[in-house]
């Protein structure tokens, strides 16, 4: 579908999705989807069929030699659901969140009332997505589809022994939703740096009927999620006190999405949107706890804090890759 897209309109078609989709959970092995496993002739290919596996098409063949007996066991330990021939396609950015916030955030969407506009009935601790996607993003260092350079580090950061080889390949693109928030203009322009886009400040203005329609559009999937954006106009950096709800804000799954941007495109305006508010003061433990037990019950703050420090490794191994502005 993509490929198609690509070859038949010449345009860069931007997909936001959580890796937790794409990557069994638990570390499990994983295999290509059924629709994935062959591409028909005309639908992203050159003119014939293609038969995809974790790895890539059954054509490709080893020297004699084995100087491929390396790359093809990096392609075979493919994580995903997506053949490599598709994941080589797209050009990955990431985006995160601490899961002190991230985690009792989309607790609040599983539970009355607003379950009811989400659909979420029930807390999965395993939904956190935080493995997933590091996986996913190790992988795509290992294939060299990201890397070596960061995003936004004036002194751009050699992250595996292939830095030569890698040099002309996509950035390491990491976004931390806090550093978004705190400096929201520095950190869409340092993306749109990294993939290619020319920054335009209106990009953080979203206040024509227009743009909300297209919005309500994009967010239908999505109802309860993204109502603080639907109810906006721009995004500003948060500087004063806010008497807004923490838990309203809209990024309840912020830190579990992987952006995906197709690599012949652009962006429209961004979607996401937060009221401003007070820089953030991080909260102790006990403080966390007793402000999760007021809101959501003993019970609950307790399922919390066990998936919050279950997933705080791997939010503070991507957050290093996080581009500095």
């Amino acid at each position: 579908m993509f490929r198609f897209t690509y070859s038949i309109q010449g345009k860069r078609l931007f997909i936001k999705d959580m890796a937790y989709y794409l990557v069994p959970p638990d570390n499990k092995l994983a295999s290509i989807v059924p629709s994935l496993s062959r591409l028909e002739r005309g639908v992203g290919t050159s003119g014939c069929e293609q038969h995809l596996t974790n790895d890539r098409t059954h054509a490709e063949s080893d020297d004699g030699k084995g100087t491929n007996q390396m790359e093809k066991s990096i392609k075979s330990s493919n994580p995903t659901v997506i053949p490599v021939a598709i994941l080589e396609n797209f050009h990955f950015t990431f985006l995160i969140r601490h899961p002190r916030s991230s985690i009792p955030s989309y607790y609040r969407c599983t539970i009355p009332p607003l379950d009811e506009a989400t659909g979420f009935y029930n807390f999965m601790p395993s939904e956190a997505g935080y493995a997933e996607l590091r996986r996913l993003f190790d992988y795509l260092r290992s294939l060299g589809e990201i890397g070596p350079h960061v995003a936004g580090q004036t002194e751009h950061k050699a992250i595996c022994g292939k830095a030569a080889e890698l040099a002309g390949k996509a950035q390491i693109c990491v976004i931390d939703a806090d550093d978004l928030l705190d400096k929201p203009n520095e950190v869409i322009k340092t993306f749109c740096e990294s993939v290619g886009i020319k920054y335009d400040p209106a990009m953080l203005v979203w206040d024509s009927e227009e743009d909300l329609k297209h919005a309500r559009q994009d967010f239908a999937k999505w109802n309860g999620f993204h109502e603080d954006a639907l109810a906006s106009s721009s995004l500003r950096p948060r500087q004063h006190v806010s008497h807004q709800n923490p838990y309203t804000i809209d990024y309840a799954r912020l830190a579990f999405v992987a952006i995906f941007v197709f690599k012949t495109c652009s962006l429209e305006k961004p979607r996401t949107d937060l009221s401003c508010g007070k820089k953030k003061k991080v909260k102790s433990t006990h403080e966390e706890d007793a402000e999760w037990r007021e809101k959501f019950g003993e019970d609950a703050a307790n399922m919390i804090r066990e998936t919050v420090d279950a997933n705080i490794r791997d939010y503070e191994y991507l957050k290093q890759f996080a581009m500095k502005v």
